[in-house]
């Protein structure tokens, strides 16, 4: 009996504009506030620490389409579309009548998701005559996509990666600096910010509010640069929407509609990518497709976190950010899911969890790599410890359709593979990886914090 396995759509597929899903939300989420006024800020007081471009785009509640540049959409073309994949094998081992299918993002040049934001982003520097743009990165594929993106669009980059992984990933450095990029672990004694953390605490390892403070410092303190995100801000989720978009088409090849799609979550890219072009149905249509965001059981902002306001960076460099948060002093610990080690949620997604159009599991660090390792031995890729997130809770939704002998379609995202990430492989085989959960008294003492801070 033949069966596709891989669906594929045409180069002239590729989404023209990108999907606003603020625009169809009937509860929007808060703009960005001035810590000082409490005011929303304007296109103007964004425009001073990122691309003015992007700063419409992140104010944009009305407009439900965006169109894509052309010259974005040619370099899209470099590795979109992006294909659909069946997972039969993974299927068969589960012995599930569930039907999970994954959209395959590691294919892209920089073997993730991030270069869907990262190309637009550079480009909207170079029109506005920016040379320079900083940025931050956790495990590292965001700051390869914007290094690979800058040098696409002649734009130099320089990148503070958050130091537990400069240590644990020293290949994704490598490809930062092949494209060109200046590469700083963070914190780092270049920044106020840096140095002020380090005196408190010389030997701090590092995590994505610090690395986003050194990097908007750099921003505001040096000429014609630019700030770029790689998560987080409704931006960045914005330019993701190709994923889901092309998605929608795929699985109409295949000739389903997922019951639940799934993607990882540290800020909230991955999970908006995949997400919003099918919640648009939920919202618009009456389909009743579950959405469920995977993140670490070390940095639960979704699952044990509050809403509230609160900054997007360690230092307060930030506007103030309507979020599900841990607090911005939250230190997470050294999992090697680095993409996903960040303090609090998008806006845009929070207000979405706090609505109830979408959930959200938390999952120990062991309970990943077994999944993953499952998904390589079927499906024949290594994902990256953070797409794992989404490969669990796939898997976890699969054994419950078999558990109520019912039929579900899951579609995840598969938002990078873990070529590079080989040494954390190496120590969950050689039984040296370990658990990190954080107790209720942590979690309430790092919040209680954050109210006295932000009142």
């Amino acid at each position: 009996m033949s069966r596709t396995k891989r669906f594929i759509l045409p180069e002239n597929e590729i989404p023209t504009s990108w999907y606003n899903i603020v625009a169809d939300m009937k509860n929007k989420p808060t703009l960005p506030l001035n810590p000082a006024t409490k005011q929303p800020l304007t296109v103007d007081d964004m425009s001073h620490i990122f691309t003015r471009e992007a700063s419409k785009q992140e104010l944009n509640q009305t407009d439900r389409w965006i169109e894509i540049p052309d010259e974005v959409r040619n370099q899209y073309m470099n590795y979109r579309p992006t294909p659909l994949v069946r997972a039969y094998e993974l299927e068969k081992a589960l012995d599930t009548p569930a039907h999970i299918y994954f959209k395959n993002e590691s294919v892209s040049p920089v073997g993730s998701h991030k270069l869907n934001s990262a190309l637009p982003q550079a480009y909207y520097a170079k029109m506005e005559g920016v040379k320079h743009l900083t940025t931050e990165t956790g495990a590292g594929q965001w700051g390869t996509a914007l290094s690979y993106a800058g040098k696409a669009f002649g734009v130099d980059v320089s990148v503070f990666m958050v130091k537990v992984s400069f240590q644990q990933k020293p290949y994704r450095r490598s490809i930062m600096q092949t494209f060109g990029a200046r590469v700083l672990a963070s914190p780092s004694d270049t920044t106020k910010a840096g140095r002020a953390i380090l005196a408190k605490d010389p030997d701090y390892t590092g995590s994505l509010g610090t690395a986003i403070s050194e990097a908007i410092e750099l921003a505001m303190e040096t000429p014609d640069c630019r700030y770029a995100l790689g998560s987080v801000l409704s931006h960045v989720s914005l330019h993701q929407t190709v994923i889901g978009l092309e998605a929608e088409k795929q699985m109409d090849m295949a000739g389903e509609y997922p019951d639940i799609v799934i993607g990882c979550f540290g800020g909230g890219s991955n999970f908006s990518g995949i997400a919003f072009p099918f919640m648009r149905h939920n919202l618009l249509d009456g389909k009743h497709t579950r959405f469920i965001a995977a993140e670490p059981a070390s940095c639960p902002k979704l699952t044990k976190g509050i809403f509230h306001l609160d900054f997007g960076d360690e230092a307060g460099y930030t506007p103030l950010l309507a979020m599900y948060t841990l607090g911005h002093n939250f230190k997470p610990a050294a999992i090697h899911a680095g993409g996903l080690r960040y303090h609090g949620a998008g806006t845009t997604v929070s207000e979405l969890l706090k609505d109830h159009q979408m959930e959200a599991v938390d999952i120990k660090q062991l309970d990943t790599f077994k999944a993953a390792t499952l998904f390589a031995q079927t499906e024949g890729i290594v994902p990256a410890p953070e797409s794992s997130h989404a490969i669990c809770a796939a898997i976890n939704e699969a054994l419950k359709a078999k558990e109520e002998g019912q039929q579900k379609t899951i579609l995840f995202n598969l938002s990078g593979h873990g070529l590079i990430d080989m040494t954390a492989y190496d120590q969950y085989n050689a039984g040296q990886l370990q658990n990190f959960v954080l107790t209720d008294d942590e979690i309430k003492s790092n919040i209680d914090e954050l109210k006295q801070i932000i009142k």
